[in-house]
């Protein structure tokens, strides 16, 4: 015959169940969840970029800027000087271009904030030597243009270098 099972041993007997305890948090403690989610949301909050410095103003703006005060000075140049005038258009016809295509490259580049234009400078009064004062400005954007070329990149290099023989043009027609 066989003889009767031994009795379990304690340690191999089945644990009493116990109560669950609630994962509600008790009033005036943190709970679980928070902290996790306080834990999870931390890294995000210290990760947030900080902004960025404008970038330096397009050196092409100013030449631009300096195209149109020549135009203006040059279309005032053409009103109160006929002996001038003929030369003088064609300087500010020149000078316009230049101003929207250099502006066209700078609005490229970093097109512009808001939908409204700067307007145009307002005519000087014409020089009393208006034939010096053309030259004058005509050197001065040369010098501005061809000073200019060796810090641009190659595909804008090619703009302000034509800008600098422009100007160096139009300074032999008054010559």
């Amino acid at each position: 015959m066989t003889s009767p099972a031994p009795p379990p041993s304690p340690a191999l007997a089945p644990a009493p169940v116990a109560a669950v305890p609630s994962t509600a948090a008790p009033v005036g403690r943190v709970g679980r969840r928070a902290v996790l989610l306080a834990g999870l949301l931390l890294p995000v909050a210290a990760c947030t970029p900080t902004p960025s410095e404008p970038p330096p103003p397009d050196p092409l703006a100013d030449l631009a800027a300096a195209a149109r005060a020549d135009a203006a000075l040059a279309t005032s140049v053409a009103a109160g000087a006929p002996g001038l005038a003929a030369a003088a258009k064609e300087m500010a016809a020149a000078r316009s271009e230049h101003a929207t295509a250099l502006q066209r490259e700078v609005d490229r580049l970093r097109p512009p904030v808001s939908s409204s234009s700067s307007p145009p400078p307002a005519a000087p009064a014409p020089p009393p030597d208006p034939r010096a004062a053309l030259l004058d400005a005509l050197a001065a954007a040369e010098k501005q243009a061809a000073d200019l070329v060796a810090s641009v990149p190659r595909y804008r290099a090619g703009l302000v270098g034509s800008v600098a023989a422009a100007c160096a043009s139009l300074r032999e027609v008054f010559a």
